[in-house]
């Protein structure tokens, strides 16, 4: 194995991003989520991102650009799957993700099951949801 290879435990997210925004996505998710990027490899067109490996929240999140030409057609929308993040303030994550640009899906609120929740929905579709203790 290589040294540069690094175990990850559970399930990893690996998200697709359309339009070649992966770059512009992991900014975003460090800018909203805290993400810090481990790891990023282009492609050979120097353009998309092959391979990204950011650490989110205490787990890894992966990511790329869509590679149309490799997987038989573009990637459809984000659908079916939400992500979630579970933290000490809800209420301060989820500022700092709709001043990033994620935008309301599920507003933050205590829920029934005694958390406070909600969710957003990044510039990609995708579907965040926030947890933490009820304030």
């Amino acid at each position: 194995m290589s040294e540069e290879y690094c175990a990850m435990k559970g399930v990893v997210p690996h998200l697709t991003i359309r339009d070649n925004r992966a770059a512009e996505a992991i900014d975003f998710y460090a800018r909203a989520f805290g993400a810090t990027e481990s790891g990023c490899h282009m492609a050979d067109d120097g353009k998309r991102v092959m391979h990204a490996h950011l650490d989110l929240n205490g787990g890894s999140l992966m990511l790329n650009d869509d590679f149309p030409e490799m997987m038989g057609g573009a990637a459809p929308p984000p659908a079916g799957v939400g992500l979630h993040l579970d933290v000490a303030d809800a209420d301060a994550a989820w500022a700092k993700a709709l001043a990033a640009g994620a935008t309301v899906r599920f507003p933050l609120d205590n829920q029934f099951w005694g958390q406070r929740y909600g969710q957003v929905t990044d510039p990609f579709g995708h579907i965040w949801s926030i947890g933490g203790p009820v304030t």
